[in-house]
């Protein structure tokens, strides 16, 4: 591996990281604020840095400030949570969340990335890791999929709990929005509903873990059916985990797409591969393709290294 200390975008992260782990406490404060913004303005701009070559000691600095980050995303989104439920409105002051404006964006380019690559409007989509603030299903469901129903799943009660407060004066989003408190990795036969699934860049802390969830989905979900993920590329992955498209096991890879404005998340898109499912035919050796198979004994399917070349884009600043 190498450690590229005269990097001076390692050299800023590092500098920052021992700043951001001397706080006492990552709720939104003047300091706080300051910190990861410029943690953010650091790994913005485009940088052909691969993270998985660096040495040992950065590597694990990354790792711990990924999880700084998620602790104060997660602290940010519930203060601002709770604002927003002090409105008679809350949806339509959406606008206060410091980075409401790039949501939208990711939302929108998440969205022409889905209807490019599918052919049909989604019934139902399932969107791990929505947090107490779901913006993504928030605008995803005024703004683009006005008819589809959003199930949210969230590990925290709490989380749930504030995120339905926001649409319960809704009487739309109230109906299409569901959220559940589940540990995904618990969530089985219910995956098979979706048309499109949506998982979080935070769910999974890091490589291993998120392809523990990866693995999971291609267990459950139906054939057919789109995964949506976020990943990030070069400096951008000091900020969230990266996700290898080839560990997506069980699935069709059909798009990755890395910005390069202040969009900060990577969106790769998957299709979800047919199960191959075989039954003994009493007192025969050969084996039938039944209709449907139970969905407990559908497993992942390894496309043995057949996966399409992916087809990545820039986008132009």
């Amino acid at each position: 591996m190498v450690c590229p200390n005269s990097n001076p975008v390692v050299e800023k992260v590092c500098e920052l990281y021992e700043q951001i782990s001397r706080l006492e406490n990552l709720s939104p404060s003047k300091d706080v604020n300051i910190l990861f913004t410029d943690l953010v303005h650091t790994c913005m701009p485009p940088n052909p840095i691969d993270v998985s070559k660096l040495c040992q000691k950065i590597q694990q600095i990354r790792s711990h400030l990924i999880k700084l980050c998620g602790q104060a995303e997660g602290l940010l989104e519930s203060h601002f949570s709770k604002i927003l439920a002090s409105y008679e409105n809350p949806l339509q002051h959406l606008q206060i969340f410091p980075y409401f404006d790039n949501y939208i964006k990711l939302s929108l380019l998440e969205y022409n990335i889905l209807t490019k690559n599918t052919t049909n409007i989604p019934k139902k989509i399932a969107f791990i890791g929505s947090g107490p603030l779901p913006l993504t299903s928030l605008v995803l469901a005024t703004k683009h999929l006005t008819t589809t129903y959003f199930h949210n799943y969230d590990i925290d009660v709490d989380a749930n709990s504030m995120a339905s407060a926001l649409v319960a004066a809704d009487p739309d989003l109230s109906d299409r929005m569901t959220f559940h408190t589940a540990d995904i990795m618990d969530v089985t036969c219910a995956l098979k509903d979706y048309d499109v699934v949506f998982l979080a860049a935070l769910v999974g802390m890091d490589k291993e873990d998120k392809v523990k969830v990866v693995d999971h989905l291609a267990k459950y979900m139906s054939p057919g059916a789109t995964l949506m993920l976020r990943s990030a590329h070069g400096a951008r992955a000091f900020l969230y985990p990266v996700l290898d498209p080839r560990d997506l096991q069980g699935f069709e890879v059909l798009s990755v797409y890395h910005p390069t404005d202040e969009v900060i998340n990577s969106v790769i898109i998957a299709r979800k591969l047919p199960v191959p499912c075989v039954q003994p035919l009493d007192g025969l050796g050969a084996y039938v393709l039944p209709s449907k198979c139970a969905c407990a004994e559908i497993h992942a399917f390894n496309p043995l290294n057949k996966m399409n070349l992916v087809e990545e884009f820039a986008l132009e600043e």
